[in-house]
């Protein structure tokens, strides 16, 4: 046998031996406990299903004990984490004090001086709230790593059609209610609230109340004043996999172009930024653009059969410190984005996602810079 071809048997058999179950590892525990920060309409559990699990209900940072079957096997034994509980329908000033109050506690009863915060959707922004009352309250800057996932940094298109519907946005929002019951439409709720927070613009001027998310942007800025590093992922999907609900608020009743440029809400979707002409090439997740979920770098997910996945931060797109200023490449590149829908990645079935892979990448990605 020819040496080229005994040294292509080896390195077939090294790397098959790297990528086997044998040679599989934990994710790194990370320096700091992980907070998740849910999105809007945030759930606990309902029928069995939690936000941040998989489709079978289990908690994606469960660490296995000796003889526990329903856990993460991908986390580390001694990874801390905690996943804070704001209210479902609030706008985000009113969300991220709660999430501020969340983390506080935590941080008293657990003896932690600093945190990572993973917000999915709404929670994106809040945490950007929370992370300036930490560090004002504080006078040291707590928050590590934050990390939005699908988050509409610059507005949703959905929110401003539903806010367009005007006298049927109620019917809408009871039918949200009867669906899910008290679960995430408990007292305290203001739908309506929320949805302004997530239009680009003060939707409306004459209420008293300055909302949208280019004012809270310019309140709760992404830079290194109040977060030492911001990341963020994105996600869109072809209409073909997206969750159905999905699907028919998208298509149905209203499009999203999301990966057009321009420096205001040039075509009044209540989202920053234009469409392409095209709204069906991939370019959101069926409820926010990709034009408006970029925070700092973005990340890159990688999934890797027989080991564990791997997160990268990757700078092509470059930084975005001022969230009402992204670049035209900020806005429009579908670089790293993750083929899913908006529902995809938390524990909402169905989906083919590995929730569990998934988030113990990103553990691993905190802890091996770290944090």
């Amino acid at each position: 046998m020819k040496f080229s071809q005994l040294l292509s048997i080896g390195l077939l058999i090294l790397v098959s031996s790297l990528s086997s179950p044998a040679f599989a590892r934990d994710a790194n525990k990370t320096q700091y406990p992980i907070v998740f920060a849910h999105g809007m309409a945030g759930f606990d559990d309902i029928l069995g299903y939690d936000y941040w699990g998989d489709d079978y209900g289990v908690y994606v940072l469960d660490t296995c004990q000796w003889g526990e079957y329903y856990c993460n096997p991908d986390i580390n034994s001694g990874q801390e984490s905690f996943v804070a509980s704001v209210t479902p329908f609030a706008g985000s000033e009113q969300r991220g004090y709660e999430l501020y109050q969340d983390i506080e506690g935590y941080l008293a009863s657990s003896g932690h001086s600093y945190v990572n915060i993973i917000g999915h959707s709404q929670g994106g922004l809040d945490l950007r709230k929370a992370a300036k009352l930490l560090q004002d309250n504080r006078g040291y800057r707590v928050v590590k790593y934050g990390i939005s996932i699908s988050s509409p940094h610059r507005g949703s298109p959905i929110a401003q059609y539903v806010l367009n519907l005007q006298p049927g946005v109620q019917s809408v929002l009871a039918t949200l209610a009867d669906y899910f019951g008290n679960t995430i439409y408990s007292g305290g709720n203001d739908a309506i609230a929320a949805l302004k927070q997530l239009v680009n613009h003060d939707f409306d001027p004459n209420d008293g109340i300055t909302t949208g998310t280019y004012a809270f942007n310019q309140n709760y800025p992404a830079g290194p004043a109040n977060i030492e590093r911001s990341r963020s992922f994105l996600t869109g999907q072809d209409n073909g996999n997206m969750n159905p609900a999905l699907y028919l608020l998208k298509e149905l009743w209203t499009e999203i172009d999301g990966d057009g440029y321009a420096s205001y809400d040039a075509n009044g979707d209540g989202a920053l930024g234009a469409g392409d002409g095209d709204a069906s090439d991939n370019d959101d997740d069926g409820l926010v653009g990709i034009n408006s979920q970029q925070m700092g770098y973005r990340l890159e997910y990688w999934e890797c059969y027989g080991c564990l996945d791997y997160v990268w931060a990757q700078s092509n797109t470059g930084y975005v410190g001022d969230l009402n200023a992204p670049d035209q490449t900020q806005m429009t590149s579908h670089a790293w984005k993750i083929n899913q829908d908006h529902l995809d990645v938390i524990g909402v079935p169905p989906d083919t996602f590995d929730e569990m892979e998934f988030y113990a990448a990103i553990t691993d990605f905190i802890a091996d810079n770290g944090f």
